[in-house]
């Protein structure tokens, strides 16, 4: 019920009433003036409440008068009378009836009654009434009122103390909620002006309203009284204490903080009085140093000791003075701040210590106030970092609770006022021993820190986020309270926690509404970029930037101390949060530092890990100095009291022991965990060191990725190292589970955290891999197994990451490692195969880029030497190929690339999968394919071909290559249009770029260009290394051409002949030349290889013969086509190059090939049509072998060893007498010029092809005299060596030269062969010099021995008469010469007399066999030299030659018949020629080397003379003849008078048939010559008659047995001789002088002849004595004497006149010779003797003396 309504103001009156009545009750005996003044009052209070209307005013009014009663009544000091007054006073004062004079007068009253010490409860009870239900006190009154409870607080009685204490407090109270509530009532009232700043008036302050002024006294006194100075306005104190005063004055200052704020004159008390006043009291608690109290000696004067009430009151008022009034005391709550830091220093007490932790705490629950500190101190220059110390300050607090020293002594004496913390040392508390031990089991189960042997307790302080103080409240206490063990640091410990809580939730907020902002503003402004608010961050950052290192440092020593779990989970917590906050805000070193101190906490204690290590290593190098005492960061203490969970192997390089984690780690790896899952956008770099951390721990648990990179628990793998609990058996799936969603969480994060995570995770694995070096342990797969999944969940973005990603993995694919490999590889193509088939928007076949940055990661594996990895790169291959085949579209390149990538080193399987990926290509995917990518087909079967590990597929890819080549033939047209589209867009495109197009075979349309890549592959493939693939190709390769030429246009015909066919001739040839000689044991495995394959060399013979035949029948059967190119000539030339340098290659077989393509392109008559050829290929010479079907020549005859020397060089070309190379040239001018004028000309002029046969011509002339060219000598050392070195190893030894090469006979025999057929070509400008050429050639030919292996094979047994083929050919080439002479014009028979000369060069082959060079060859003389050894080292076999020359020499005689009246045949001496030659067998005769040499030499001879004698007879006055008689006379000499001997075993028979033919001779001279001696030369004639004289009287050898005299003496051949000699000697009729002269010369001979045997026979028969002479000298003689009679007989004959003087002379000075041979002994000579003196009777006639008369006597 209100005390203004009317029930109540009449129960006042009525209470009054009734208290007067009391009052005047009591006193009607002792006091009576107060009884009347009772009773007085209540008439006036009747009066009043009669009277007015508002009876409470009217009271108010006449208050003092109403009190008066009353104030008699307690003045009586009664103490009944005076509870009476004082309760009717106090029901007055309750329904605000007092005024001012009243009021005054009851506080005298009161006064009074204080100072006799009378009924004080009461006294203060009224006092707090009348102050609290009016404002009617003022100033003095207000003052005296509390001064009056103040000096109560101060008496004996201790409720009374407290009772006025109270009071006190309320008063206080009440004096400043009146200003207050004056405030309110003036707010809308403008102010005064503000006083002056520098207003010291301590008495009043004039400006202020009269309540502010009393709050301003009261406030300006306490201050005075806690400082022990005289109040100014509370008049009458006695005493104080200034725990009281701290008291108040705190409680002013925190309830009313208001009032100091909004009045300059209470702020300027605040610093001018409070502020002085605590740092004052402050003092001792500064100065004091725990361990220097009292008398040290250090100090000059004691120091006063800190006093726990005032100090603890001090802190409770620096508090208060921090929150409310921070913004107004800053400079002064530096001071305070930083006296808390010193106040938490190690040597203070630990009461202080703990009632400043306590302090500090109130200040970490408050973030906005921090954030003030930060932005007041920290942030402005030249300040005290304020904020980071109190962190700090904190940090360095909890660590010296685990350093401190105990300087107690005894550990448990944690009262003494020096105090220290209990340690778990020796004799301290149970708990902390036991702690210390129950390392395994029985772990204590109060939660509490412990590090190095310092065991704390935790205790729970305060709720969390309330600073719930325990010391700063015990305000009762006088003494310091003991601390208990723990307390100190479960405060610092919820403060650190409530300090990270406060400001992250702090910041978060506003970051949140930051964002909320950003996403505002996007949305409404779309297109424009929001900008934060400049500045907004920077009181963050700066406030991060100071604590985090403090906060770390305590953080991880707690961590590391925790034995709790849920203190662990809540340092964390803190941990993670900082960490969180500082990514949000960029601060990198900071999130890392946290991140670090979290994933080291993960893993066991010293733990090397790089990543981490060279993170805190930059941290140690930041020190953190607060106020002179530095923060260490602490290391993890090793003996962590924990349960042990799981024990595994470390991963590192080297192998090291075993690590165990306990449960603290596998919590921390939760938090990991956690905080990469709920905070991964923030990581940024930091994701290297969480990976790093999880790596190793899920390495030590022993996780290891499965199918799409998600991790298992794995087998134990390293042995039974990896040792795990049930609890943590249960928790690894649900890690693993973690870690699987963790990296699909990747999907939400932003493109630059994603970059983030790639990255970490890329160096993780570069880590991992540098590991994995050099050791085949199990490499850590974790980042590869992390880096697939990532990819896999990123599909929709994959271009971002992609190059990243497989970047890394192709590396990863590089390593020698092979586990490491092999995970690369999965990842790099379950990506591709992922990414191929995602469905992607837009889908892969309009987003051709996508697909081909997909593919790319494919072909980059083929880079990569090891053969899993492209075993699994195919696999791939082979699937996409089998899923996404049809829509690679412009990826066809990237695969058919990889399929193509193979090398020889990466063994067969691997090429056998990539083939099987080409077969499947070009089985079904050909027709898919842009035909852009056709050519790659064929480059990369082509490859196939090439590569050298497995035959069969060499040869089956080209196969594929025929199969392609058939697609492109049966497809042409639609291949064609493509093709020419796609060339006209980059046509378009280069123009634009203003560049020209590249691209192979350039001139040439499209797809002739296709064709020309397959064939020039092909080409490529025709001079691979192994026979085989050579001889497949090359077949396949002409038959392409063959088949599907005629697709291509003329122009690309060019190409083929000079890119493809000529460069193919190019090559082969070179690979021929420098092929290896070696002979190859077995071609693999077990085949056999035969002895004309065995070495390379003959090998790539056989690619030389193919390839040269396959060119020159495509010349053969395109010869239309091809002579319509411009340089047909030169191609023609070209071609014929490659035909000679075959034809001198060093191999039987190549050379043999060429010389038959060269009879193939001869046969061509003349070009012709394509369907004309057949008809026209046969209508050449019949000489010309062909060629077998299939174009690959029959082998003629067996090959002859391997030739040695290098390949020749190509002699240059023929300088001819003629002008031939101007013919030539002329002739190529001529075809130029037509052909240039373009393919409308059907035939080329006639002259074409003689400029093509004369370069035949020129090419057969160069071979033929290149090939027949002997071998130069050997220099004398080497040729020295060579033989010793055959004598000595039987020719096997080392033999320093090879034998030099000579070619072989069907070579030769081919060469030859040619010739007729070119001849018919050539014959109308066949010269002289052509001829001399022919002839030197064919002299080489024939003169070519063979080697003696051969021989067997192609010389005939010695006793046939038989030509070899070569032979045949020389002598029909010269045939066919002959008879073109023949049936030729005049001017052609100048060439008789050099046809002669080459014949008669081979007519002298039989006795003199040519000389081949300087080689020595064995002579095959005859049948006896003819057993060839065996296995013998090949010597060099001649020929038999005789046949050949004897064959020559019938041509010679025959062509002699025909020709021996030519003008060139007389003036060349061709007779004198033939004699010369026939000379040399004839000289011979039985030394011939054939018998039948030398009866020919002289048929021949007789028949040539039959007809040349009567030409040379009918020139003789020419002179022409003259050296032919000498020549001729020589001839009869040697041979009439051989010195060769008959063999031993010639029969009787022969030697009279050899005999008959010398008679033949003698004949032929006695009617051929001696009758025409006029026309013949005296001397010949002289010569002849000298012969048949030593003819007639013979000698003859002394072989014959005597037997045979009679025969052997060549009687009848010397009786011819003697007869012609008689007969010319006495010719009856001279009918010439010449006649007569060859008479007397031939008598002359004859009788020399005999005198001069005679005189030797008896000479010899004296000196012989008894002995007979020799068969021979008896013989003689008798022939001698027989002789002399017939000579006695011819010239009894004879006229007489007829006979010379000189020849008597002679025929009588035998005589006495004759007379002197009777003594002779021998019977036969006697006889003859008889005979040979009868004639000489007819010549005895006596002297006569008579003169002759006309010539008779």
């Amino acid at each position: 019920m209100s005390t203004s309504s009317p029930e109540a103001v009449k129960k006042l009156l009525e209470n009054m009433q009734t208290d007067l009545r009391s009052l005047s009750m009591e006193c009607k005996k002792k006091f009576p003036p107060v009884k009347e003044a009772a009773e007085s009052g209540i008439v006036k209070i009747k009066t009043i409440a009669a009277r007015s209307s508002d009876i409470l005013a009217a009271l108010k009014e006449n208050s003092s008068e109403v009190v008066q009663p009353f104030l008699m009544g307690c003045g009586t000091k009664e103490p009944k009378i005076t509870q009476l007054c004082l309760a009717a006073i106090q029901r007055l004062m309750s329904h605000e009836v007092v005024s001012e004079a009243a009021a005054g007068n009851i506080i005298n009253m009161l006064w009074q009654l204080m100072e006799n010490g009378l009924e004080e409860l009461k006294l203060l009870q009224t006092v707090l009434v009348l102050l609290t239900t009016n404002t009617v006190v003022h100033d003095e009154v207000l003052s005296k009122a509390i001064v009056l409870c103040f000096r109560l607080h101060f008496t004996k009685d201790n409720i009374t103390n407290n009772t006025a204490a109270a009071t006190v407090r309320q008063v206080v109270t009440v004096v400043f909620e009146r200003m207050v509530a004056e405030d309110e009532r003036f707010k809308g009232i403008s102010d005064q002006p503000p006083p002056v700043q520098g207003n010291t008036n301590r008495r009043s302050v004039s400006t202020l309203r009269p309540s502010a002024k009393d709050a301003y006294m009261l406030f300006q006194d306490l201050c005075q009284l806690v400082n022990a100075d005289a109040p100014y306005w509370l008049v009458g104190m006695t005493e104080m204490t200034r725990t009281f005063g701290l008291e108040l004055l705190e409680s002013v200052l925190n309830d009313f903080p208001q009032v100091f704020l909004q009045h300059q004159e209470f702020s300027f008390l605040l610093k001018e009085r409070v502020c002085p006043l605590v740092i004052k009291l402050f003092s001792p608690n500064i100065k004091f140093r725990q361990g220097c109290g009292g008398g040290s000696a250090a100090s000059p004067a004691p120091v006063e000791k800190p006093y726990f009430p005032i100090c603890m009151r001090l802190l409770r008022v620096v508090s208060v003075l921090i929150k409310h009034f921070y913004s107004l005391l800053v400079t002064e709550c530096e001071i305070f701040l930083s006296l808390l830091v010193k106040f938490l220093d190690g040597e203070k007490p630990q009461w202080l210590r703990a009632v400043a932790v306590e302090s500090v705490h109130r200040l970490c629950v408050q973030p906005h106030l921090l954030r003030s500190f930060c932005q007041s101190y920290d942030m402005k220059p030249h300040s005290t970092k304020v904020f980071r110390d109190i962190v700090n300050a904190l940090g360095s607090f909890i660590q010296s609770l685990f350093i401190i020293p105990n300087n107690g002594g005894n550990p448990a004496a944690a009262n003494a006022p020096t105090g220290g913390v209990s340690v778990g040392g020796p004799g301290g508390p149970v708990q902390g021993g036991q702690g210390a031990a129950g390392t395994g089991g029985s772990l204590t189960t109060q939660a509490a820190f412990e590090y190095r042997g310092t065991w704390i307790p935790l205790m729970t302080v305060s709720v969390q986020g309330s600073a719930k103080a325990t010391y700063l409240e015990m305000l009762d206490k006088v003494e310091p309270p003991s601390i208990p063990e723990g307390y100190a640091m479960s405060v610092a410990f919820s403060a650190l926690l409530d300090l990270v809580r406060g400001i992250t939730a702090m910041m978060e907020r506003e970051l949140a509404r930051e964002e909320a902002e950003a996403h505002d503003f996007r949305e409404a402004h779309p297109q424009e970029e929001w900008q934060p608010p400049p500045g907004g961050h920077v009181v963050w950052e700066e406030m991060v930037s100071a604590c985090w290192c403090g906060l770390l440092a305590a953080l991880s020593l707690l961590l590391d101390a925790s034995t709790d779990e849920t203190a662990t989970e809540n340092i964390l917590k803190a941990e993670l949060s900082v960490a969180s906050l500082c990514g949000r805000l960029g601060l990198v070193t900071p999130r890392d530092a946290f991140i670090t101190a979290i994933c080291k906490a993960s893993l066991p204690p010293h733990y090397t890990l790089t990543v981490l290590s060279s993170n805190s290593a930059n941290l140690n190098n930041k020190a953190f100095s607060i106020q002179g005492q530095s923060v260490q960061m602490i290391s993890p203490s090793s003996e962590s009291h924990q349960q042990v969970v799981a024990v595994g192997q470390p991963l590192s390089a080297q192998p090291q022991g075993t690590v165990v984690l306990t449960a603290k780690n596998i919590q921390c790896m939760r938090t990991l965990l956690n905080l990469a899952h709920c905070h991964g956008a923030v990581l940024g770099t930091s994701w290297q060191l969480v990976l790093a951390t999880l790596q190793h721990l899920v390495w030590i648990l022993g996780l290891k990725p499965g199918s799409g990179g998600a991790l298992k628990p794995g087998r134990a793998v390293e042995g039974p190292s990896t040792v795990l609990t049930t609890a943590v058996m249960t928790d690894l799936p649900v890690i693993s589970n973690i870690l699987s969603r963790l990296f699909e969480s990747s999907q939400y994060l932003d493109d630059v955290s994603l970059h983030h995570l790639i990255n970490a995770l890329c160096s993780l694995s570069l880590e991992a891999m540098e590991m994995a070096y050099g050791n085949n342990k199990e490499p850590s797969l974790f980042a590869v197994a992390k880096l697939l999944e990532t990819g896999l969940v990123n599909m929709d973005r994959i271009e971002i990451l992609w190059r990243p990603l497989t970047g890394h993995l192709l590396e990863v694919c590089q390593h020698p490692n092979s586990r490491m490999r092999e995970w690369g590889a999965e990842a790099v193509t379950a990506l591709i195969k992922a990414g191929l088939a995602y469905k992607h928007d837009p889908p892969l076949v309009q987003n051709q880029r996508l697909q081909l940055l997909l593919l790319n990661p494919l072909k980059e594996l083929s880079n990569v030497l090891h053969a899993d990895i492209r075993h699994k790169q195919l696999e791939s291959v082979l699937q996409i190929l089998q899923s996404q085949g049809d829509g690679l579209g412009p990826g066809w390149p990237l695969v058919l690339g990889v399929i193509g990538a193979i090398r020889n080193d990466q063994g067969e399987s691997l090429i056998r999968t990539a083939f099987q990926c080409l077969q499947l290509v070009v089985t079904d995917f050909l027709p898919a394919m842009p035909c852009t990518c056709l050519q790659i087909v064929v480059d990369v079967a082509g490859s196939f071909g090439l590569q050298n590990q497995e035959l069969n597929i060499s040869l089956t890819s080209i196969g594929l290559l025929w199969n392609i080549s058939d697609y492109f033939f049966q497809r042409g047209e639609p291949i064609t249009a493509e093709l020419e589209r796609e060339e006209a867009t980059l046509q378009k495109q280069a123009a634009e770029r203003g560049e020209t197009l590249h691209r192979p075979f350039h001139p040439a349309p499209p797809f002739d260009c296709l064709w020309l890549c397959l064939y020039s592959k092909l080409g490529q493939l025709c001079v691979d290394p192994r026979p085989a693939v050579r001889k497949s190709a090359s077949q396949t390769m002409f038959s392409t051409i063959a088949a599907h030429g005629t697709l291509l246009q003329q122009p690309t015909w060019h190409i083929v002949v000079w890119k493809v066919l000529f460069h193919l001739l190019d090559c082969v040839r070179r690979s021929s030349s420098t092929a290896d000689k070696e002979k190859i044991e077995s071609g693999g495995g077990n085949i056999l290889i035969h002895h004309s394959r065995d070495t390379a060399e003959k090998q790539w013979a056989e690619t030389w013969v193919l390839t040269l035949a396959g060119v020159a029948r495509i010349f053969n059967t395109r010869r239309y086509l091809l002579q319509q190119l411009g340089d047909f000539f030169k191609a023609w030339e070209v071609l014929l190059d490659h035909i000679q340098s075959a034809a001198l290659s060093k191999n039987n077989e190549v050379s043999l090939a060429a010389l038959k393509s060269f009879q193939e392109i001869l046969q061509i008559v003349s070009p012709v049509k394509d369907f004309e050829l057949k008809a026209a290929a046969s209508s050449s010479s019949s000489e010309v072998l062909a060629t077998d079907a299939a174009g690959v020549p029959p082998t003629a005859s067996v090959l002859i060893d391997p030739p040695s020397a290098s390949g020749p060089g190509r002699p240059a070309l023929l300088v001819r007498s003629d002008s031939m190379l101007e013919r030539l040239t002329r002739y190529s001018d001529v075809h130029e010029a037509p052909a240039a004028g373009g393919e409308g000309e059907e035939s080329a002029p006639p002259m074409d092809d003689s400029a093509l046969w004369w370069s035949a011509w020129n090419t057969w002339y160069r071979t033929g005299t290149e090939a027949t060219r002997p071998p130069p000598p050997p220099p004398p050392a080497a040729a020295a060596a060579a033989s010793a070195a055959a004598v000595a190893g039987g020719g096997a030894g080392g033999v320093p030269e090879k034998p030099a090469f000579v070619p072989s006979q069907p070579f030769l025999t081919a060469l030859v062969q040619i010739f007729p057929a070119l001849y018919q070509h050539i014959k109308t400008g066949f010269s002289m010099d052509d001829l001399r050429q022919l002839g030197l050639i064919l002299h080489g030919a024939v003169s070519t021995p063979i080697s003696s292996d051969a021989s067997p094979f192609i010389l005939p047994s010695y006793t046939e008469a038989v030509l070899t083929s070569l032979q045949e050919a020389v002598l029909t080439a010269l045939d066919v010469l002959q008879k073109a002479i023949c049936v030729g014009p005049e001017n052609l028979q100048v060439m008789y007399p050099a046809i002669f000369q080459q014949l008669l060069l081979f007519v002298e082959f039989s006795c003199k066999p040519p000389q081949y060079g300087k080689m020595e060859t064995k002579h095959v003389a005859n049948a006896k030299y003819n057993q060839i050894q065996l296995f013998a080292p090949a010597e060099w076999v001649a020929l038999n030659y005789v046949p050949f020359a004897e064959r020559s020499l019938e041509v010679v005689v025959d062509l002699y018949h025909k020709t021996s009246c030519h003008k060139a045949v007389i003036n060349q001496k061709v007779l004198q020629n033939i004699i010369k030659t026939l000379r040399i067998p004839l000289g011979l005769k039985y030394a011939c080397p054939s018998e039948s040499t030398w009866k020919l030499a002289v048929s021949s001879l007789l028949k040539v003379l039959s007809i040349g004698l009567l030409v040379a007879r009918q020139h003789a006055s020419s002179g022409k003849f003259d050296p032919m008689w000498p020549e001729l006379a020589h001839a009869f000499q040697d041979f009439l008078f051989t010195k060769s001997t008959p063999p031993d075993n010639l029969s009787i028979q022969e030697f009279q048939k050899n005999e008959a033919i010398d008679v033949e001779v003698v004949q032929l001279i006695s009617t051929e010559i001696l009758p025409y001696a006029n026309f013949i030369p005296k001397d010949f004639v002289g010569q002849i008659m000298t012969m048949l004289n030593k003819g007639s009287i013979h000698s003859q050898s002394s072989s014959f047995t005597e037997a045979e005299i009679d025969v052997r003496m060549r009687e009848e051949f010397s009786k011819v001789c003697f007869e012609t000699l008689l007969q010319f000697s006495f010719s009856n009729k001279v009918s010439t002088p010449q006649e007569g002269y060859i008479s007397r010369m031939a008598l002359s001979v004859l009788l020399k002849r005999s005198q001069d045997v005679l005189r030797r026979y008896v000479d010899d028969e004296r000196l012989s004595g008894r002995c007979p002479l020799p068969r021979q000298q008896v013989t003689e003689i008798i022939f001698v004497l027989k002789a002399i009679s017939t000579l006695m007989d011819s010239l009894k004959k004879t006229q007489p006149e007829n006979v010379d003087s000189n020849t008597w002379a002679q025929v009588i000075a035998l005589y006495p010779t004759l007379v002197e041979c009777i003594a002779c002994s021998s019977p036969e000579v006697s006889a003859a003797l008889k005979e040979a003196l009868m004639p000489f009777k007819d010549f005895m006639h006596p002297p006569v003396t008579c003169t002759v008369h006309n010539g008779e006597s």
